[in-house]
Formats: C-alpha cells, structure tokens, sequence
C-alpha cells in the first residue's frame, strides 16, 4: 500500500486539497495529514479543527507565532517537517501552492530524496508568491496544475512530469455537498441577505495600504471581511479591520471552504486581492473588483475588474464588472484526474535533470 502525506498550512490549502486527499484515501492510499502554519494560530481561528471535522486524523506541529517571520516560519517547518519523515517516511509528499509551508515541503522532499508533487504550480502572479512557487516547482518531481498556461510555464522552466488536472478546489465547488447559505448566515451570525466579501491580504513587496477598508466604508454596502493571511503586514491591516463598526459589517477571522464558497455563490461581488476572486469566483459568475497588484499576471475572466487607486475603486464598487461565468482554472474533475495519474509517478528518478 502506498503512503500519500499532505502538507497544509492554511484553511485555503487544504479546502484545495480535500478533494485530492479524500479521492486517495477512498482509492485505498494511506494517507497522512502534516497540519502547521496558520492551522494552529488561534487569531486565525485554529483551522486545524477543520481538518478532524473532516474525519482526517492529522500531525500538529506549531511553526509560529503570530509575529514570526517568514524566514523564520520556514526554517522552523523544515525542521519539523524532517523529523516527521523520518519516523513516517512516505512515497509521496504533496505540497500547494506558493506558501513557506509549500517550499519547506519542497525542500524536505528534496534534500530526502522524497517523492514531492506540487499542486498548481506554474502560474504567474504579483509579489513574493510567485518566486516562492516557482522554487517549490524546481525542487518537486511531478506537478498538478490547474490549465494548459501553467503547464506552458513550468515546461519552459525546464520541467517534465506536468499534469494538467484544473484546480482541486472547482470539484466542490460544482458539488451537490455545499450547505445552504441560510445555514451558513446561521453559523456565522451574518445578519444580512444581501452583502459583499473582502479579503484583502498583505503584499509583502509593497508598504501596506489600506484604501480599500475606506472604500467599503464609504460605500452604503453591506460586507462580510475575512482577516488577511499571516504575512508581514497582517496586524496593520488586523487593526485597520478591527475599527469597521456598525451593522453592516461582519467580520470573520476564518471560515470553513465549504462555507465561505456558500457565502461567495451568493455574493454581489468579492472585493480585496485574494485568489479567490480570480480562481472561484468566476466559476459562480461573481464580480471581482481585483485591488491592487498581488493578482497581477494570473488569467482573469470578464467578470473581473483591476483597481489600483481610491477613485477607481469606489467606481467599480458603484458599478462592478458583469457576472459571467469562466472556467480557466477547470471544470471539477481534478480528484478522478489526480488518481489516473498516480500510477504514472511512482517512477520518476528522484534525481532531477534539465529537460529545456
């Protein structure tokens, strides 16, 4: 029986990953889970109790704090990560995205000669995100990406094991699983019916700026605001969150996926720079008003609208982009994808040559 561990640090990674975990499990995998980063935050809401209401059993392990850099957050997930592997050693380590969990994982996977996939690598975006996922993709072995474009990218980066599987995420979103947004207003207290999402997260490249919390405030709209990832500038834009007062606001420190896709299927629109703006949300048709240059260079439906300065961005608010459904990042088959290309990776030479 093969082993599969799953590395995930933040509540978005592993609502990405879910269905890939559950697929292999089911198909007869062992499958471990290594939780860190912002999963054992309290301030981000312990997310890591999500994983164990998905009936996954997982290993903790505390990588920071909330004031740990990100140097330091990463030195400290090799550590603990390497120690892990070699109690648990596995045949497979999957690692997401553009985090300092995913390059850690990379790194371990590497220096161990441990088979390493590496889930939607090969895409183009602004600030540090994207060197970090370009150097987790020259350190893994085989890749799961989410479009054709990606896999151009990584092919040109000298890459050969690329698999084009859409974007993990997509396959609950088009599920029959989600809960109605009547529970979710429910769970989460969420007085209203008609709202807005903001998430707006740090640029680590760029001085904070927090224009965009004036914006909403100015707006008449009713919003309901995720805190930010745990990047250096958290706190600021923590703090700035922190002074929205009123009815119209509700804010979150986190929410369970399935939940938060409930609450952005019947949003007016999305607004702040995260991915999901551009990823998922186009597969609903929602708006995205994109702030700011952290999306920078990823493929944007119609439906999404770039603003950089304050009048911009209270004009889109008064006028968002149309809603028209897109697909650029798949359409919800990436688990079945995933398992019929497992066969095929056991293989690859641990030992990486340049194939440009």
């Amino acid at each position: 029986m093969k082993r599969i561990l799953y590395l995930t640090g933040t509540r978005a990674d592993f609502g990405k990953l879910k269905p890939l975990i559950s697929a292999s499990k089911q198909a007869g995998y062992d499958v471990e889970l290594f939780a860190t980063g912002m999963h054992m935050l309290d301030r981000y809401g312990m997310t890591c109790h999500e994983i164990s209401k998905a009936g996954y059993e997982y290993f903790p392990f505390i990588n920071q704090d909330t004031d740990t850099r990100m140097e330091d957050a990463l030195s400290n997930t090799i550590t603990g990560l390497a120690l892990f592997l070699r109690e648990h050693p596995t045949d497979l380590l999957v690692v997401h995205g553009d985090r300092v969990e995913a390059l850690a994982g990379a790194c371990v996977g590497a220096l161990t000669n441990t088979l390493t996939a590496h889930i939607e690598g090969g895409e183009i975006t602004g600030t540090i995100d994207e060197s970090i996922r370009h150097a987790v993709s020259k350190l893994a072995h085989v890749h799961f990406v989410a479009n054709e474009a990606a896999a151009n990218v990584l092919r040109q980066m000298g890459e050969e094991h690329v698999h084009v599987i859409g974007s993990p995420d997509i396959d609950i979103m088009l599920s029959d699983t989600l809960p109605s947004l009547s529970e979710v207003r429910e769970r989460y207290e969420i007085p209203f019916g008609h709202y807005a999402i903001c998430a707006y997260h740090p640029v680590t490249t760029e001085p904070v700026d927090l224009t965009v919390f004036d914006a909403i405030e100015q707006s008449g709209h009713n919003y309901v605001v995720i805190y930010p990832n745990n990047d250096p500038g958290a706190r600021k834009i923590i703090e700035r969150i922190d002074t929205l007062l009123g009815d119209r606001f509700r804010v979150l420190p986190s929410m369970r996926f399935e939940a938060f896709l409930t609450l952005l299927k019947h949003a007016r629109y999305i607004i702040g720079n995260s991915s999901a703006g551009i990823r998922e949300a186009p597969v609903y048709g929602i708006p995205t008003i994109d702030v700011g240059t952290r999306q920078e260079g990823r493929r944007a439906g119609r439906s999404i609208v770039n603003v950089r300065s304050p009048d911009e961005m209270r004009t889109a608010i008064q006028c968002p982009p149309d809603g028209v459904k897109s697909f650029l990042y798949g359409r919800g088959n990436s688990a079945r994808q995933f398992l019929d290309a497992l066969p095929e990776v056991w293989d690859i030479p641990r030992q990486k040559r340049w194939s440009g």
